[in-house]
Protein backbone atom coordinates (compact mmCIF):
# COMPACT_ATOMS: atom_id res chain seq x y z
CA UNK A 1 0.00 0.00 0.00
CA UNK A 2 1.20 3.50 -0.86
CA UNK A 3 2.75 5.29 2.15
CA UNK A 4 0.58 8.36 1.51
CA UNK A 5 -2.59 6.25 1.78
CA UNK A 6 -1.23 4.70 4.99
CA UNK A 7 -0.71 8.15 6.50
CA UNK A 8 -4.25 9.19 5.62
CA UNK A 9 -5.61 6.04 7.27
CA UNK A 10 -3.47 6.63 10.36
CA UNK A 11 -4.77 10.19 10.61
CA UNK A 12 -8.33 8.88 10.34
CA UNK A 13 -7.63 6.34 13.10
CA UNK A 14 -6.25 9.12 15.30
CA UNK A 15 -9.44 11.13 14.83
CA UNK A 16 -11.53 8.10 15.84
CA UNK A 17 -9.31 7.60 18.92
CA UNK A 18 -9.82 11.24 19.94
CA UNK A 19 -13.60 10.85 19.67
CA UNK A 20 -13.50 7.63 21.70
CA UNK A 21 -11.37 9.39 24.32
CA UNK A 22 -13.99 12.14 24.80
CA UNK A 23 -16.91 9.68 24.79
CA UNK A 24 -15.19 7.40 27.33
CA UNK A 25 -14.96 10.31 29.78
CA UNK A 26 -18.62 11.13 29.19
CA UNK A 27 -20.02 7.66 29.96
CA UNK A 28 -20.42 6.19 33.42
CA UNK A 29 -22.81 6.10 36.37
CA UNK A 30 -22.65 9.89 36.38
CA UNK A 31 -23.16 11.09 32.82
CA UNK A 32 -21.23 14.14 31.65
CA UNK A 33 -21.74 16.10 28.45
CA UNK A 34 -18.89 16.40 25.92
CA UNK A 35 -18.88 20.20 26.43
CA UNK A 36 -18.31 19.78 30.18
CA UNK A 37 -15.60 17.20 29.52
CA UNK A 38 -13.72 19.63 27.26
CA UNK A 39 -14.15 22.42 29.81
CA UNK A 40 -12.76 20.17 32.56
CA UNK A 41 -9.81 19.12 30.42
CA UNK A 42 -8.99 22.77 29.70
CA UNK A 43 -9.09 23.51 33.47
CA UNK A 44 -12.06 25.89 33.33
CA UNK A 45 -12.33 27.32 36.88
CA UNK A 46 -15.98 28.31 36.48
CA UNK A 47 -17.41 24.80 36.13
CA UNK A 48 -18.96 22.51 38.74
CA UNK A 49 -16.23 21.11 41.07
CA UNK A 50 -18.02 17.73 41.17
CA UNK A 51 -17.85 17.31 37.39
CA UNK A 52 -14.26 18.49 37.38
CA UNK A 53 -13.32 15.95 40.05
CA UNK A 54 -15.08 13.08 38.23
CA UNK A 55 -13.32 13.94 34.96
CA UNK A 56 -9.81 14.69 36.22
CA UNK A 57 -9.48 12.46 39.29
CA UNK A 58 -11.75 9.47 38.64
CA UNK A 59 -12.01 8.82 34.91
CA UNK A 60 -9.00 10.48 33.26
CA UNK A 61 -6.23 8.39 34.92
CA UNK A 62 -8.08 5.18 34.14
CA UNK A 63 -8.69 6.17 30.54
CA UNK A 64 -5.07 7.21 30.02
CA UNK A 65 -3.92 3.91 31.52
CA UNK A 66 -6.21 1.88 29.25
CA UNK A 67 -4.87 3.68 26.18
CA UNK A 68 -1.21 3.27 27.16
CA UNK A 69 -1.57 -0.42 28.09
CA UNK A 70 -3.67 -1.20 25.01
CA UNK A 71 -1.14 0.51 22.74
CA UNK A 72 1.76 -1.30 24.41
CA UNK A 73 0.21 -4.77 24.22
CA UNK A 74 -0.84 -4.32 20.59
CA UNK A 75 2.59 -3.01 19.60
CA UNK A 76 4.26 -5.92 21.42
CA UNK A 77 1.99 -8.40 19.67
CA UNK A 78 2.80 -7.01 16.22
CA UNK A 79 6.52 -7.08 17.01
CA UNK A 80 6.43 -10.67 18.26
CA UNK A 81 4.44 -11.81 15.23
CA UNK A 82 7.05 -10.19 13.01
CA UNK A 83 10.14 -11.77 14.54
CA UNK A 84 8.51 -15.20 14.90
CA UNK A 85 6.90 -15.03 11.46
CA UNK A 86 3.70 -16.46 12.95
CA UNK A 87 0.29 -14.70 13.05
CA UNK A 88 -0.78 -16.76 16.08
CA UNK A 89 1.96 -15.42 18.34
CA UNK A 90 0.98 -13.12 21.22
CA UNK A 91 3.03 -11.20 23.84
CA UNK A 92 2.81 -14.05 26.36
CA UNK A 93 4.48 -16.58 24.04
CA UNK A 94 7.70 -16.45 26.10
CA UNK A 95 5.97 -16.96 29.45
CA UNK A 96 6.01 -13.35 30.63
CA UNK A 97 2.31 -13.32 31.56
CA UNK A 98 2.53 -16.63 33.42
CA UNK A 99 5.65 -15.46 35.28
CA UNK A 100 4.06 -12.13 36.19
CA UNK A 101 0.87 -13.91 37.23
CA UNK A 102 2.81 -16.16 39.60
CA UNK A 103 4.69 -13.18 41.05
CA UNK A 104 1.44 -11.31 41.71
CA UNK A 105 -0.30 -14.38 43.15
CA UNK A 106 2.66 -14.97 45.47
CA UNK A 107 2.64 -11.30 46.49
CA UNK A 108 -1.08 -11.43 47.31
CA UNK A 109 -0.58 -14.66 49.28
CA UNK A 110 2.38 -13.41 51.34
CA UNK A 111 1.69 -9.71 51.70
CA UNK A 112 -1.29 -8.20 49.94
CA UNK A 113 0.52 -4.88 49.57
CA UNK A 114 -0.02 -3.31 46.13
CA UNK A 115 3.66 -2.37 45.87
CA UNK A 116 4.78 -5.92 46.67
CA UNK A 117 2.28 -7.45 44.24
CA UNK A 118 3.29 -5.16 41.38
CA UNK A 119 7.01 -5.47 42.11
CA UNK A 120 6.93 -9.27 42.25
CA UNK A 121 4.78 -9.47 39.13
CA UNK A 122 7.29 -7.38 37.19
CA UNK A 123 10.26 -9.30 38.62
CA UNK A 124 8.94 -12.79 37.89
CA UNK A 125 7.65 -11.73 34.46
CA UNK A 126 11.14 -10.66 33.46
CA UNK A 127 12.71 -13.71 35.15
CA UNK A 128 10.47 -16.00 33.09
CA UNK A 129 11.75 -14.51 29.84
CA UNK A 130 15.38 -14.62 31.03
CA UNK A 131 14.93 -18.34 31.74
CA UNK A 132 13.45 -18.82 28.26
CA UNK A 133 16.39 -17.04 26.63
CA UNK A 134 18.86 -19.15 28.64
CA UNK A 135 17.15 -22.44 27.77
CA UNK A 136 16.88 -21.57 24.07
CA UNK A 137 20.55 -20.59 23.73
CA UNK A 138 22.33 -23.48 21.99
CA UNK A 139 25.87 -23.23 20.57
CA UNK A 140 25.83 -19.46 21.16
CA UNK A 141 22.77 -19.11 18.91
CA UNK A 142 19.05 -18.75 19.58
CA UNK A 143 16.75 -20.43 17.10
CA UNK A 144 13.11 -19.36 16.82
CA UNK A 145 11.70 -22.85 17.36
CA UNK A 146 13.82 -23.17 20.52
CA UNK A 147 12.42 -19.86 21.77
CA UNK A 148 8.85 -21.01 21.22
CA UNK A 149 9.38 -24.41 22.85
CA UNK A 150 11.23 -22.85 25.78
CA UNK A 151 8.39 -20.35 26.20
CA UNK A 152 5.84 -23.17 26.31
CA UNK A 153 7.90 -25.01 28.94
CA UNK A 154 8.47 -21.99 31.18
CA UNK A 155 4.88 -20.79 30.77
CA UNK A 156 3.55 -24.23 31.80
CA UNK A 157 5.90 -24.27 34.81
CA UNK A 158 4.72 -20.89 36.09
CA UNK A 159 1.07 -21.79 35.40
CA UNK A 160 1.60 -24.80 37.66
CA UNK A 161 3.07 -22.54 40.34
CA UNK A 162 0.03 -20.26 40.06
CA UNK A 163 -2.23 -23.28 40.60
CA UNK A 164 -0.16 -24.26 43.64
CA UNK A 165 -0.48 -20.76 45.14
CA UNK A 166 -4.25 -20.77 44.52
CA UNK A 167 -4.51 -24.24 46.10
CA UNK A 168 -2.91 -23.14 49.38
CA UNK A 169 -4.54 -19.68 49.47
CA UNK A 170 -7.34 -18.82 51.89
CA UNK A 171 -10.56 -19.50 49.94
CA UNK A 172 -12.43 -16.74 51.72
CA UNK A 173 -10.15 -13.76 51.08
CA UNK A 174 -6.87 -14.45 49.31
CA UNK A 175 -8.09 -16.81 46.59
CA UNK A 176 -10.77 -14.40 45.25
CA UNK A 177 -8.21 -11.58 45.21
CA UNK A 178 -5.77 -13.72 43.20
CA UNK A 179 -8.50 -14.82 40.78
CA UNK A 180 -9.70 -11.25 40.17
CA UNK A 181 -6.16 -9.96 39.66
CA UNK A 182 -5.36 -12.70 37.13
CA UNK A 183 -8.38 -11.64 35.03
CA UNK A 184 -7.16 -8.05 34.70
CA UNK A 185 -8.68 -4.78 35.86
CA UNK A 186 -8.08 -1.03 35.78
CA UNK A 187 -10.27 -0.34 38.81
CA UNK A 188 -7.43 0.74 41.11
CA UNK A 189 -5.56 2.96 38.64
CA UNK A 190 -4.04 6.20 39.93
CA UNK A 191 -1.91 8.91 38.36
CA UNK A 192 1.12 7.29 40.02
CA UNK A 193 0.49 4.07 38.07
CA UNK A 194 -0.10 6.06 34.89
CA UNK A 195 3.30 7.73 35.31
CA UNK A 196 5.06 4.41 36.00
CA UNK A 197 3.38 2.88 32.96
CA UNK A 198 4.15 5.90 30.76
CA UNK A 199 7.86 6.15 31.53
CA UNK A 200 8.27 2.50 30.54
CA UNK A 201 5.81 1.79 27.75
CA UNK A 202 6.00 5.08 25.82
CA UNK A 203 9.81 5.03 25.33
CA UNK A 204 9.61 1.32 24.40
CA UNK A 205 6.91 2.13 21.84
CA UNK A 206 9.07 4.88 20.36
CA UNK A 207 11.99 2.43 20.18
CA UNK A 208 9.88 -0.10 18.28
CA UNK A 209 8.71 2.69 15.97
CA UNK A 210 12.34 3.40 15.06
CA UNK A 211 12.92 -0.30 14.35
CA UNK A 212 9.84 -0.81 12.19
CA UNK A 213 11.73 -0.58 8.86
CA UNK A 214 14.05 -3.35 10.11
CA UNK A 215 10.96 -5.39 10.98
CA UNK A 216 10.13 -5.42 7.27
CA UNK A 217 13.52 -7.01 6.63
CA UNK A 218 13.06 -9.40 9.57
CA UNK A 219 9.99 -10.74 7.77
CA UNK A 220 12.33 -12.13 5.12
CA UNK A 221 14.46 -15.26 5.49
CA UNK A 222 17.41 -14.80 7.84
CA UNK A 223 19.88 -15.14 4.97
CA UNK A 224 18.17 -12.42 2.95
CA UNK A 225 17.98 -10.08 5.96
CA UNK A 226 21.67 -10.62 6.74
CA UNK A 227 22.59 -9.95 3.11
CA UNK A 228 20.83 -6.58 3.42
CA UNK A 229 22.96 -5.59 6.41
CA UNK A 230 20.70 -6.59 9.31
CA UNK A 231 22.19 -8.32 12.34
CA UNK A 232 19.21 -10.65 12.69
CA UNK A 233 20.01 -12.11 16.10
CA UNK A 234 20.79 -8.74 17.69
CA UNK A 235 17.69 -7.02 16.29
CA UNK A 236 15.55 -10.01 17.32
CA UNK A 237 16.92 -9.86 20.88
CA UNK A 238 16.35 -6.08 21.10
CA UNK A 239 12.75 -6.43 19.95
CA UNK A 240 12.13 -9.31 22.37
CA UNK A 241 13.58 -7.35 25.31
CA UNK A 242 11.58 -4.19 24.51
CA UNK A 243 8.32 -6.06 23.87
CA UNK A 244 8.77 -8.20 26.98
CA UNK A 245 9.38 -5.16 29.18
CA UNK A 246 6.21 -3.50 27.87
CA UNK A 247 4.16 -6.64 28.50
CA UNK A 248 5.65 -7.25 31.96
CA UNK A 249 4.93 -3.69 33.10
CA UNK A 250 1.38 -3.87 31.75
CA UNK A 251 0.67 -7.18 33.49
CA UNK A 252 2.28 -6.05 36.77
CA UNK A 253 0.05 -2.95 36.95
CA UNK A 254 -3.21 -4.20 35.44
CA UNK A 255 -3.22 -7.98 35.62
CA UNK A 256 -3.36 -10.35 32.66
CA UNK A 257 -5.32 -8.86 29.73
CA UNK A 258 -5.50 -11.34 26.91
CA UNK A 259 -6.21 -11.24 23.16
CA UNK A 260 -5.12 -7.65 22.50
CA UNK A 261 -1.62 -8.56 21.33
CA UNK A 262 -3.05 -11.34 19.16
CA UNK A 263 -6.09 -9.68 17.55
CA UNK A 264 -5.10 -6.03 17.09
CA UNK A 265 -2.15 -6.70 14.71
CA UNK A 266 -4.55 -8.58 12.41
CA UNK A 267 -6.94 -5.63 12.42
CA UNK A 268 -3.99 -3.36 11.66
CA UNK A 269 -2.93 -5.50 8.70
CA UNK A 270 -6.49 -5.51 7.41
CA UNK A 271 -6.53 -1.68 7.45
CA UNK A 272 -2.99 -0.64 6.44
CA UNK A 273 -1.36 -3.83 5.13
CA UNK A 274 1.77 -5.74 6.14
CA UNK A 275 4.25 -2.86 5.88
CA UNK A 276 5.49 -2.32 9.44
CA UNK A 277 6.10 1.36 8.73
CA UNK A 278 2.33 1.73 8.89
CA UNK A 279 1.41 -1.40 10.86
CA UNK A 280 3.21 -0.51 14.11
CA UNK A 281 1.65 3.00 14.38
CA UNK A 282 -1.74 1.53 13.42
CA UNK A 283 -1.46 -1.12 16.16
CA UNK A 284 -0.59 1.57 18.71
CA UNK A 285 -3.66 3.63 17.81
CA UNK A 286 -6.09 0.71 17.41
CA UNK A 287 -4.83 -1.01 20.58
CA UNK A 288 -5.31 2.18 22.59
CA UNK A 289 -8.86 2.61 21.27
CA UNK A 290 -9.75 -1.06 21.70
CA UNK A 291 -8.82 -1.32 25.38
CA UNK A 292 -10.39 2.11 25.97
CA UNK A 293 -13.72 0.80 24.65
CA UNK A 294 -13.41 -2.53 26.50
CA UNK A 295 -12.68 -0.80 29.82
CA UNK A 296 -15.55 1.65 29.31
CA UNK A 297 -17.91 -1.30 28.81
CA UNK A 298 -16.41 -3.11 31.83
CA UNK A 299 -17.12 -0.21 34.19
CA UNK A 300 -20.57 0.71 32.88
CA UNK A 301 -22.25 -2.54 31.75
CA UNK A 302 -23.08 -3.97 35.19
CA UNK A 303 -23.15 -2.83 38.81
CA UNK A 304 -20.23 -5.14 39.60
CA UNK A 305 -17.29 -4.29 37.32
CA UNK A 306 -16.41 -7.03 34.83
CA UNK A 307 -12.77 -8.25 34.57
CA UNK A 308 -11.14 -7.11 31.35
CA UNK A 309 -9.95 -10.52 30.16
CA UNK A 310 -13.53 -11.79 30.07
CA UNK A 311 -14.57 -9.00 27.72
CA UNK A 312 -11.43 -9.08 25.57
CA UNK A 313 -11.93 -12.82 25.04
CA UNK A 314 -15.68 -12.51 24.38
CA UNK A 315 -15.07 -9.79 21.79
CA UNK A 316 -11.65 -10.84 20.52
CA UNK A 317 -12.23 -14.56 19.90
CA UNK A 318 -15.26 -14.23 17.57
CA UNK A 319 -13.72 -11.20 15.85
CA UNK A 320 -10.48 -13.10 15.32
CA UNK A 321 -12.44 -15.97 13.81
CA UNK A 322 -14.16 -13.60 11.38
CA UNK A 323 -10.81 -12.01 10.47
CA UNK A 324 -9.28 -15.43 9.76
CA UNK A 325 -12.19 -16.33 7.49
CA UNK A 326 -11.98 -12.98 5.71
CA UNK A 327 -8.23 -13.17 5.10
CA UNK A 328 -8.25 -16.95 4.46
CA UNK A 329 -5.55 -17.35 7.09
CA UNK A 330 -3.08 -15.07 5.27
CA UNK A 331 -3.32 -12.11 7.65
CA UNK A 332 0.11 -12.71 9.14
CA UNK A 333 2.13 -13.26 6.02
CA UNK A 334 4.44 -10.36 5.56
Amino acid sequence: MDIKKIRIKLLFLLMILLILFILAICVGRYGISPVDVIRALTFDDTMDPLIKNVVLQVRLPRILMSMIVGAGLACSGASYQCIFGNPLVSPDILGVSAGAGFGAALGILLSGSAVVVQGQALFFGLIAVVIVLCISRVNKKTELFMLVLSGVIVGAFFEALISLVKYVADPQNTLPAITVWLMGSLASVSYQKVIICSVTILPCTVALMTLRWKMNLMSLDDEEAISMGVNVERVRLIIIVISTLMTAVSVSLCGIIGWIGLVIPHIGRFIVGDDHRGLIPACVIIGAGYLLVIDSVARTLTAAELPLSILTAMVGAPFFGVMLRKTMGNGGNG
